[in-house]
């Protein structure tokens, strides 16, 4: 559950933080509170499991990172944690977790977003990351992005 105070620090920050030096200054300002405060409450919710992150969520195209493959690997189940770990501190790869597999249909465990300027440069890097898994990966494929989706987090909507 979440009380008044965490539904007007939700509000208040569901659009972004404003692209000012003093971000969470001027949002705890717009709230009629200290940052200090609002700071006191993001790590409240976030330990209450309201909140996971505030994070930055680029447009990569206009980045000029335009190709961007989804990386699925099928990963030996006692090493998945340990190598996507690995992979996941890569610095090309932006989301990185396991997943239960589908099977039969779907034999993949680990996920892995890469970006790239072109599909060469995903390529390049797929292959850094097979590299890593070795002997561990069974199968492997690569979904490239055919659009952008809408990036949007939590949304609440005003009380009325």
């Amino acid at each position: 559950m979440i009380n008044a105070t965490d539904r007007k620090i939700i509000q208040a920050l569901q659009g972004g933080l404003p692209l000012v030096p003093a971000p969470y200054a001027a949002v705890a300002s717009e709230l009629g509170m200290d940052e200090d405060l609002l700071m006191y409450h993001l790590a409240e919710m976030k330990a209450r499991g309201v909140i996971r992150r505030i994070a930055a969520a680029p447009n990569h195209y206009k980045l000029g990172m335009t190709s961007n493959g989804m990386t699925v690997w099928d990963v030996a189940d006692n090493r998945v944690a340990e190598l996507g770990a690995l992979v996941g501190a890569l610095p090309f790869v932006t989301h990185c977790y396991e997943r239960p597999r589908a099977l039969p249909d779907w034999r993949y465990n680990l996920f892995a977003m890469v970006h790239g300027a072109d599909r060469d440069e995903v390529e390049d890097k797929r292959a850094e990351i097979t590299a890593i898994l070795g002997d561990a990966c069974r199968a492997k494929d690569i979904l490239y992005s055919t659009r952008i989706l809408k990036k949007t987090g939590l949304r609440l909507k005003a009380k009325g």
